[in-house]
């Protein structure tokens, strides 16, 4: 039966072109993503290698936060040491030097006079010290005060400027014009990263005024091994540090990394998962009609003694052969793809590192679920196929069931109700419902697939009578087509329907998220302008150089950090008590805003059961940096519901500055009465301009500006789920050209009694944009049906607002039209093209 199969790939290898083609998208967005993923890998373990050099660290004993999230320390957020610890220890034998490490975050202006700055990498200045033997100067010399910076390499080139000129670095509060010096080289790509290196007397007054440090590196005397060195020091340091070699270091931080990276791996796999999801219905499609057109075929197999396992494998085989060519292909292609992102990425600034990963499981994984994909795609057709019965070969035509059985009706039926039960349940729950509602969305997507088929002729029936009406009789011949086999039909506009419901719910989800976060803002924000940066962090000397603006009444700071309450790591913000109701309309819902203003903490009322907290609960607070420094016992003096802030507690500003919380993050600024608001600004603007990142904005540019970070967001799955839409117009072709090929007498029939070619052409574009109308239209109807719920699941998220896009859905049915014209293009030229008496004798 092998060979059975094989010739069978052979004689209608053209009919499986589109199925290959199907497998092919799936498995490069599968091995792309595993490449994607080893290369960023490869890249960050580079920055991790050429950052951790040493053979041993010493760091703070306490952990708090991941490794991501304070970049100046690869090892994670952690407590301090002491700077002068480094000399005590480059003094012991076993050591042969010791460097304390300071680093912090930093602004450098380009040639073009903006900040440098590429995605979400950081921007930061390093001490260096001229006796670490890490860096190398490449070009010019190191930095030898505070007047002077040396650049890394890629920061240099991205900066447009060269060794010799001068520029403005903001360091801390202020803003220092410096001379570039040097060239200075990591010995490894920075993914990004903008790099400045200081001399270290100017980086420690910067970024150690009281002498604490992330951390001292310690490189080990001829014939010290690391762990010995490690073990030996660790008896002479203070208790609240630690030693650790520095291959642990880099295991753990590179761990850290990793746990980020598999996030966005899964991500990435959804939507390849989703594109071989939507391939399957091409690939059963494909071998539905495939098998329907060699029933008589198959019929002579089993009359000559082949039996319905053998004609099952046979079917299998011709699947397992698509899978195999698709997979193949979709692997070499999924290089491309990570390889096309390599330079994307590196044209924003994100160099990768290394070359193209070929790995075992990112070729073996990619290649088994193709295969795979192909086989279960093909399962029932090829159990169609076995039961074609021997006496079916002598008739002349064999008519089959066009229609959704009994048991796919009741099938279908309870899958929507229960769908719409759980969807119902997630709605009725809240917050807690998301599990809920995602089970329901694919029960009623699963429903609504089983039972398409009876929607086929009344629907269609509506969207044709346009077309029978203005296009006679095409119109009517078109409907008749496409009416006439309802099950393949509704399989073919399937992949739309998946594609496309996702497609709504997210321009729902858009478009409500954008007026729900509007409307937050515009109704929790109560200031005239708000003073933002580019960067996570405001530069300290904002504040002040605002607030000596004239016309400014008051600016009031938030800042934040990263602290231990209550032993567990939290996020906080530091807020001034006044700053409720000037600069943010927030009451209190249980408690009061006094209480606050008195030194008390406010806290989220989504938060209290997360938390274990309650009002009037005393909690303890720690700088998880100084832990030489007392713990503060705050009470919980109200409880608040805003959205205005996206963190669980407040803290005034004494207590956020005495527990660490203190890195700027915008200013909430109030102009005097009577003063011009447009005057201030310019004020406002001009006193910031010499800090480059920071921009001045009112209330509406704010609310906009704020609602476009999630659209920025959605707008990466808008691009993801286009993939999906894509493999469904595949299958529309796909479906269309095997029609042909089965029609292939009717059509040479309509032409000899007077049917010409552009008509027959014409017929088949209108039976594509029916299809492609219908997919879409069921699509958009589920789609928005099942984002519905999403306001009462998402409420805790600040989703306040359900908003239909009805202009965007209107226009994705305009565009299904489009794509179902250019669809048929393919499939209606071979039918125009197809000689008139060959297709009528066609058998």
């Amino acid at each position: 039966m092998g060979r059975i199969a094989l010739r069978g790939v052979r004689a209608h290898g053209a009919q499986l072109v589109l199925s290959v083609l199907a497998v092919t998208i799936g498995v490069a967005f599968v091995t792309g993503t595993f490449a994607l993923r080893a290369m960023l890998a490869s890249t960050f373990d580079g920055i991790v290698a050429s950052s951790i050099q040493a053979d041993a660290y010493v760091r703070g004993a306490s952990a708090a936060g991941s490794a991501l999230e304070d970049p100046a320390q690869l090892g994670g957020s952690r407590s301090l040491v002491p700077a002068d610890l480094a000399g005590t220890l480059d003094e012991r034998d076993d050591v042969d030097l010791a460097l304390a490490e300071v680093s912090g975050p930093a602004v450098l202006v380009g040639a073009d006079g903006t900040a440098v700055l590429s995605t979400q990498a950081p921007s930061m200045a390093i001490g260096y010290d001229p006796r670490d033997p890490g860096p190398r100067v490449v070009d010019g010399r190191a930095p030898e005060n505070g007047s002077e910076v040396a650049l890394e390499s890629a920061t240099l080139e991205a900066s447009g400027l060269a060794v010799g000129d001068t520029t403005d670095v903001v360091l801390g509060d202020a803003v220092h014009p410096v001379r570039v010096v040097g060239e200075l080289s990591l010995s490894a790509p920075m993914a990004g990263a903008t790099i400045v290196l200081l001399d270290t007397t100017t980086a420690a007054m910067t970024y150690a005024p009281d002498g604490m440090v992330p951390s001292i590196a310690l490189y080990a005397a001829d014939g010290v091994s690391p762990e010995t060195l490690r073990d030996a020091v660790a008896g002479a340091l203070p208790g609240d540090a630690e030693a650790v070699t520095g291959a642990e270091l880099r295991d753990e931080t590179s761990s850290a990394i990793a746990d980020q990276l598999g996030f966005v791996s899964t991500f990435l796999l959804v939507f390849a998962a989703l594109a071989l999801f939507v391939g399957t219905f091409i690939i059963t499609n494909t071998f539905a009609m495939h098998v329907r057109r060699r029933t008589r075929e198959l019929a002579l197999l089993r009359a000559v003694g082949t039996s319905p396992a053998q004609v099952f494998a046979s079917v299998l085989g011709q699947a397992a052969v698509v899978g195999v060519v698709g997979a193949v292909l979709g692997v070499a292609a999924g290089f491309g793809l990570a390889e096309l992102a390599r330079a994307g990425l590196g044209a924003v600034g994100m160099e990768l590192a290394g070359s193209l990963p070929v790995t075992t499981v990112g070729i073996v994984v990619p290649l088994v679920v193709g295969v795979v994909v192909s086989v279960v795609a093909a399962a029932l057709p090829a159990r169609h196929a076995a039961l074609v019965r021997p006496v079916e070969a002598m008739r002349a035509d064999v008519v089959r069931p066009a229609g959704p059985g009994v048991a796919r009706v009741v099938a279908g039926t309870l899958t929507m109700l229960a769908g719409t039960g759980l969807v119902v349940g997630a709605a009725a729950v809240g917050s807690g419902g998301a599990p809920l509602l995602g089970l329901g969305a694919v029960g009623v997507i699963a429903g609504v697939l089983l039972l398409s088929p009876l929607a086929v002729g009344p629907v269609l029936g509506v969207l044709a009578a346009p077309f029978v009406a203005l296009v006679r009789p095409l119109g009517g011949l078109a409907r008749g087509n496409v009416t006439r086999q309802p099950r393949r039909t509704a399989a073919t506009a399937g992949a739309l329907v998946v594609g496309m419901a996702l497609v709504s719910t997210t321009s729902v989800l858009a478009l409500s998220a954008r007026e729900s976060v509007t409307g937050i803002v515009d109704e929790e924000t109560a200031a005239d302008l708000v003073v933002r940066s580019a960067t996570p962090y405001l530069p300290e000397g904002v504040a002040a150089d605002v607030r000596a603006v004239p016309g400014v009444a008051s600016a009031d700071l938030t800042t934040y950090g990263q602290v231990v309450v209550d032993d567990e790591p939290q996020l906080v913000v530091g807020f001034p008590a006044e700053g409720f109701g000037r600069s943010v309309r927030t009451t209190a819902v249980e408690g009061d805003l006094d209480a606050y203003a008195r030194g008390e903490a406010a806290v989220m009322a989504d938060a209290l059961d997360e938390h274990g907290w309650a009002l009037g609960d005393v909690v303890t607070i720690a700088d998880p940096t100084r832990p030489d420094l007392p713990a503060h016992d705050v009470r919980i003096g109200a409880v608040i519901d805003s959205h205005a802030f996206s963190v669980d507690m407040l803290l005034p500003p004494d207590v956020a500055a005495a527990v660490g919380a203190t890195t700027p993050e915008m200013l909430f600024l109030d102009v005097e009465p009577g003063a011009d608001v447009a005057a201030v600004r310019d004020g406002v603007t001009d006193a910031v301009a010499p800090y480059v990142v920071a921009s001045v904005l009112d209330a509406d540019e704010f609310a906009g500006e704020v609602a476009s970070q999630v659209e920025s967001i959605l707008a990466i799955v808008y691009a993801l789920l286009g993939l999906s839409v894509l493999v469904a117009v595949l299958g529309i072709v796909n479906t269309l050209a095997l029609s042909v090929v089965e029609r292939t007498r009717e059509i040479g029939l309509l032409r000899a009694v007077g049917l010409g070619r552009a008509q027959l052409a014409t017929t088949i574009v209108i039976e594509s944009v029916l299809v492609a109308v219908f997919g879409t239209a069921v699509g958009l109807v589920v789609g928005t049906g099942l984002a519905a719920a999403l306001p009462s699941v998402l409420a805790d998220e600040g989703f306040t607002t359900l908003a239909v896009p009805w202009a965007q859905l209107g226009a994705m049915l305009a565009l299904a039209a489009v794509v179902g014209v250019v669809a048929a293009a393919w499939p209606a030229t071979r039918a125009a093209r197809l000689p008139v008496l060959d297709a009528v004798s066609q058998e």
